[in-house]
């Protein structure tokens, strides 16, 4: 048994989801979204945390990291505990964050998720995007997808991830899982390869940068279903990510691109919950209609809300509206619906008295996040 071990029996007793390691500090666990220090823990330091880390980890990983000062992996503690681990360098010394990743692939049921999001489940080919900032269950929902269509469909899905998170077993589709860069040398080559590959279906981990989210279209438009994630919190503003990562002189071309390829996004926040411990998850869904590869095509980005709150009747839904639903069923507070909102004003008035300066710079119309 590795030392580091008894951390990560402690972060799951204590139902965290994060173990932060930093030298010169004590270790810190993040439980429902809050940090706190482990009680009755030493400070970290020196050569004994440089071994505690290096225990877990590829020597020549390990090696590369001190050199290279960031480094991530996957560790399985157990058949139960898998853990994405990201070792850094900070000021101090070294660092590292865990992540404890469930062994089991929750349904989207089980999450939450609007039922609707299966119909991306039945596309045989497009870009699907499912966004939305760090540690906001992204990585879950698009597990939870693949899943149902690993139940229900067969397919070949590849899958290009770094680390690799959730472990997939073949069910009635094939899924290769291939790991950054370990497998495969970036996200850029995996997916080049993957057109190669006989695939139906090609996750793409990360699309963070031109190469590989000029891949992912390229790949769109010849006929796979590629899903991507990206680090935007709606609709909007994952269609100007994706056009202004390009030069412009190459805008235009791939607003057609895009216009033509894409199928839907999938934007996901998770709000604190006051009825019980934990976090429920709020979403953004647009599904590409004629009229939203209009609008893409014309790069008129600020339609697009009128076009998801106008879309019930095709499944689409605006953030705010989710997050609306969530306060008026009592499960999360005006203030956690204030913070998290796209349209501030609409919810300013539930704020409590002593809250209500939130508000006063807040005069936004709802396009201007």
């Amino acid at each position: 048994m590795a030392k580091i071990d008894t951390l990560f029996r402690y972060l799951i007793s204590s139902r965290g989801s994060d173990l932060h390691l930093s030298e010169g500090q004590v270790p810190k666990i993040r439980v429902h979204g809050a940090v706190t220090a482990i009680p009755e823990q030493e400070v970290l330091h020196g050569e004994s945390f440089k071994q505690l880390l290096g225990e877990i980890c590829d020597n020549k990983a390990f090696e590369n990291y001190l050199e290279g000062g960031d480094l991530d992996f996957a560790y399985e503690m157990d058949e139960d505990s898998r853990f994405r681990c990201n070792y850094l360098q900070q000021q101090n010394g070294l660092a590292a964050v865990f992540r404890l990743i469930p062994t089991e692939i929750a349904s989207l049921e089980s999450l939450g998720v609007p039922e609707v999001v299966k119909e991306f489940g039945h596309m045989r080919a497009g870009l699907v995007l499912v966004t939305g900032p760090t540690g906001s269950g992204k990585s879950t929902t698009l597990a939870a997808l693949l899943d149902y269509i690993n139940i229900n469909f067969n397919r070949h899905i590849i899958t290009v991830e770094e680390p690799i998170e959730f472990v997939h077993t073949n069910k009635k589709s094939i899924i290769t899982q291939r790991e950054v860069p370990i497998q495969t040398p970036s996200f850029a080559d995996g997916l080049r390869a993957a057109l190669r590959e006989d695939s139906d279906i090609v996750l793409v981990g990360e699309m963070r940068d031109l190469e590989t989210i000029s891949l992912a279209l390229t790949a769109a438009e010849t006929g796979l279903l590629v899903f991507g994630t990206l680090h935007t919190n709606n609709a909007r503003k994952t269609v100007d990510r994706i056009i202004d990562v390009f030069p412009a002189n190459q805008q235009s071309q791939v607003r057609t691109m895009l216009a033509a390829s894409l199928r839907g996004v999938v934007a996901q926040l998770l709000c604190k919950r006051i009825d019980k411990p934990g976090r429920t998850a709020v979403h953004e869904i647009m599904f590409a209609t004629p009229a939203v590869a209009a609008i893409i095509r014309e790069g008129a980005t600020q339609k697009l809300y009128d076009v998801i709150t106008g879309g019930k009747n095709e499944g689409m839904q605006f953030m705010d509206e989710s997050i609306w639903s969530k306060l008026r069923e009592g499960m999360i507070s005006p203030e956690e619906a204030y913070m998290k909102a796209i349209d501030k004003t609409r919810f300013k008035k539930y704020l409590p008295a002593n809250l209500s300066h939130l508000g006063d710079a807040s005069g936004e119309s709802p396009l201007t996040h």
